[in-house]
């Protein structure tokens, strides 16, 4: 599939399956996401969905003549207590394992970015949390704007075996004059 024919929006509810059979599908490569296979169920998905529509964001990437796939996806949502309504918090995205390295992470980031800079002027901070060896990701959200905020050692358990840090980072929109 040729990216010229992928469409970025907004999700739907309608998207709900396919969002869950994208995430399933991300979730079998290591270090795809945070989460195991068994630990994507359609009950999780819903939820960040549902918190997404609430009070945050959630865009997707679908072929632009047939929908019925979705190929990459990210959200972010605002956290429970009050003192954090200006936060978007949770920030996750997941691309399909056949169309990493395309550009497709950075254009939702850049999509979702913008919406923040232009329709959320009370959102003051968007924060994501990066695993250290995601040097990848981690260069993707500096270029951008993210700012590293320290790290959160010995966080991930790599099954057990060996354990790595958490990479807080931060992107923070242009106040307006």
């Amino acid at each position: 599939m040729n990216t010229d024919q992928l469409l970025i929006r907004k999700a739907e509810v309608k998207d709900i399956h396919k969002i869950f059979e994208l995430y399933k599908n991300v979730s079998k490569v290591i270090g795809g996401l945070a989460r195991t296979e068994t630990e994507i169920t359609k009950a999780y998905v819903e939820h960040f969905t549902k918190k997404a529509f609430e009070n945050g964001l959630q865009f997707i990437v679908a072929d632009r003549w047939n929908e019925d796939k979705i190929i990459a996806e990210i959200h972010c949502y605002k956290l429970e207590p009050e003192v954090f309504r200006h936060i978007l918090s949770e920030l996750t995205i997941a691309v399909d394992p056949n169309f990493q390295g395309k550009g497709l992470g950075k254009k939702l980031f850049q999509t979702l970015l913008a919406e923040v800079q232009s329709n959320r002027p009370e959102i003051l901070r968007v924060e994501l949390i990066a695993r250290e060896t995601n040097s990848k990701a981690i260069q993707l959200y500096e270029k951008l704007g993210f700012r590293i905020e320290g790290r959160f050692e010995k966080r991930i358990s790599n099954n057990g075996t060996s354990f790595e840090a958490d990479i807080p980072m931060a992107w923070f929109p242009e106040v307006k004059k």
